[in-house]
C-alpha cells in the first residue's frame, strides 16, 4: 500500500471562543458586587472608558445634541466631528483658569479661618449626622475574651499562652486543636496543651490551670474542649450538686437520647430526681459563643439585581441599577490622544474594548429581565398567593421559553437575587424537583417542605409526630405523596430533629 501526500479541501463549521464572547459569558455569571469590581478594574485599565464618578461633566445643551445625531457613527468618526465644539470650549476654559489664578488663595483660607465657628444647639434634625455615623460596632467573641484579658493579672507567658487558646477557638466557642490543612492538601498534625505551652514557653503544668482560669471568663464554658466540659465549668461555678454533676460527666449520652431510667438505674436514684437534674442541666449553654458573632448581621443586606412590582392585575420586571456606573466613552480625551500617531493604536484598541464591554454589561442586563420575566410568567400564582403555591420548574422549562441554552440559564440565576411582593430571592430558588400530587397537579418541592415545617410547628411538643405520621398526614390534608425517608430528608434539610429528640419531657 503506498503512502502519499494530497491536498484536500474541507468545509466546516466550529464554534469559535473569541475574547469577546469569553468575556460576555464571564460577565453574565457574575453576581452584583462582583460586577461593581469587574467594572471598577476596566475603568482603572482603560483610560477612554468613563463613569458619572470619574468624568462628571453634563454632557447636556448643544454639545449633548450633536452627539445624538452622530449616535451612529463610528466612534473615531464622531470623534472627528466634535473638534469644533471643543475649540468654543477652549476659551470658555481658558477664560476660567485665568480668573481661578487671580484668587489670592491665602487671603481666602485666612478669612475661613477666621469665620465664626458653628454654634452647639443645632436646629433641626437635618443638621445632625447621619444615623449609620452613631451605630456601635458589636464586639465578636475573639475581642470580648481580650478585652477580659487585658484585665487579667497573667504573666508574659501566661498571657501569650492565652492568647494561642484565643486563637484556637472555633465558632461555636470551643478550643479547637486539630491539625489544620496545609497548602499542598495534606492535614496537618494535631495539637495539644502542650504544644501551645512549649510555644508560649509556658510549663505544662501549669497550662492546665491557665485554661481553667480562661474558661471561667464570660461567658463561662469557652474554650472547653467538648461539651461535657463546657457544662462542667458551668455547674461548678453555679454551685450544682453532686447529682447534677454526675449526670454532666458520665450521662450526656443518655439525656439525648431520654433515656432516663438507665441515668436513675446507674446512680441508684429515684426517676424523679433525675428529672429535676435534667431540667437544671438544660438550663446551661452549650454553645457559649451563641451571643457573639463574627460578622455584624445587622450590616448584612442583599441589594437585588430586579424588582418584581405589581401594577395593577400585571406584574412589571424593572432592574437596579442603583449602585451601578453607567459607562460611556471618554471623548474628550480620545480626541486629544487619537491626534498623536504614537498613541492612535493604542487608543483605538481601547475604544473597541469599551465599545464591547458597554455592549455586553448591557445585554446581561437584558438577559436577566427577560429570564425573570419567564420565571414570574410561570410562577404568578406564587407571587399571588405565597410559597405553598410555587410550581415545580426546572432550566429546561425557562430555556425553551427564552430560547438560550440551559447552561445560559444556569449563569443567568446564579448569585442574583429579585425582589417581589412575597420578598426576597434568589433566581435559583423557582427552580426545585416536582412531587406527585394525588388527584392534582404536581407541586414544588420547597412548597413540600413548608408543608412539613407547619405540621411540626403545630404539633404537640409532649408527642411530636413521627417522619410515617407526617407523611400520613400530607397524604390525607394536601394530597401529598411521598416516602417516609423524603420526609427525613427534607426534614433534615429544615434544620428540624427527630420526633425522639423534639420530644418535651418538662
Amino acid at each position: 500500500m503506498g503512502m502519499e501526500m494530497k491536498l484536500q479541501f474541507k468545509l466546516s463549521q466550529q464554534l469559535v471562543m473569541t475574547p469577546q464572547l469569553v468575556q460576555a459569558i464571564r460577565l453574565l455569571q457574575l453576581s452584583r458586587l462582583e460586577l461593581v469590581d469587574e467594572i471598577r478594574k476596566e475603568l482603572d485599565g482603560n483610560p477612554v472608558l468613563a463613569d458619572d464618578m470619574t468624568d462628571p461633566k453634563a454632557r447636556d445643551g448643544d454639545k449633548g445634541d450633536q452627539r445624538g445625531r452622530n449616535a451612529d457613527l463610528p466612534t473615531e468618526q464622531r470623534l472627528e466631528n466634535g473638534e469644533r465644539f471643543d475649540r468654543d470650549t477652549d476659551i470658555a476654559a481658558r477664560e476660567t483658569e485665568k480668573r481661578v489664578k487671580e484668587v489670592d488663595w491665602e487671603q481666602f483660607l485666612e478669612n475661613r479661618q477666621l469665620q465664626q465657628a458653628m454654634p452647639a444647639h443645632r436646629g433641626g434634625f437635618e443638621e445632625l449626622p447621619p444615623i449609620d455615623q452613631n451605630l456601635t460596632k458589636p464586639s465578636n467573641l475573639r475581642d470580648h475574651l481580650l478585652w477580659q484579658l487585658q484585665m487579667s493579672d497573667f504573666v508574659e507567658n501566661e498571657r501569650q499562652f492565652a492568647l494561642l487558646v484565643i486563637g484556637n477557638l472555633d465558632e461555636k466557642g470551643y478550643l479547637d486543636l486539630k491539625g489544620g490543612e496545609r497548602p499542598d492538601g495534606t492535614k496537618g498534625p494535631d495539637l495539644s496543651l502542650v504544644d501551645l505551652a512549649r510555644e508560649a514557653e509556658l510549663h505544662p503544668e501549669d497550662a492546665e490551670e491557665v485554661l481553667s482560669m480562661i474558661q471561667r471568663f464570660d461567658p463561662v464554658g469557652v474554650a472547653a474542649r467538648d461539651l461535657s466540659e463546657c457544662l462542667r465549668v458551668q455547674a461548678e461555678v453555679l454551685g450544682f450538686d453532686d447529682i447534677e454533676m454526675a449526670i454532666i460527666k458520665d450521662h450526656l449520652h443518655n439525656v439525648e437520647r431520654r433515656n432516663f431510667p438507665a441515668i436513675a438505674k446507674a446512680l441508684k436514684i429515684p426517676l424523679e430526681d433525675v428529672y429535676d437534674a435534667v431540667q437544671e442541666i438544660q438550663k446551661l449553654e452549650s454553645v457559649p459563643a451563641r451571643n457573639f458573632a463574627e460578622v455584624d448581621e445587622k450590616t448584612i443586606a442583599i441589594t437585588p439585581d430586579v424588582y418584581v412590582i405589581k401594577d395593577g392585575t400585571q406584574f412589571v420586571v424593572t432592574d437596579n441599577d442603583k449602585g451601578l456606573q453607567r459607562l460611556y466613552i471618554n471623548e474628550n480625551l480620545a480626541q486629544r490622544m487619537l491626534r498623536d500617531p504614537k498613541a492612535k493604536e493604542f487608543i483605538s484598541e481601547k475604544l473597541r474594548s469599551a465599545q464591547w464591554l458597554i455592549r455586553a454589561i448591557e445585554q446581561r442586563r437584558r438577559t436577566i429581565i427577560k429570564v425573570t420575566e419567564c420565571i414570574v410568567e410561570k410562577q404568578r400564582e406564587f407571587l399571588e398567593r405565597g410559597v405553598g403555591y410555587l410550581k415545580p420548574m426546572i432550566l429546561r422549562d425557562v430555556a425553551e421559553s427564552v430560547g438560550m441554552h440551559e447552561s445560559t440559564i444556569s449563569r443567568v440565576t446564579s448569585n442574583k437575587y429579585v425582589h417581589t411582593p412575597q420578598g426576597l430571592f434568589e433566581l435559583k430558588y423557582f427552580f426545585n424537583s416536582s412531587i406527585h400530587r394525588v388527584a392534582d397537579e404536581d407541586i414544588a418541592s420547597e412548597s413540600v417542605k413548608q408543608a412539613i415545617k407547619k405540621i411540626i410547628v403545630a404539633e404537640d411538643k409532649s408527642n411530636p409526630y413521627s417522619d410515617q405520621a407526617i407523611v400520613k398526614i400530607l397524604e390525607e390534608t394536601d394530597g401529598i405523596k411521598i416516602a417516609r425517608r423524603t420526609v427525613a430528608k427534607y426534614r433534615e434539610m429544615l434544620g428540624i430533629l427527630s420526633s425522639s429528640k423534639r420530644k418535651k419531657m418538662f
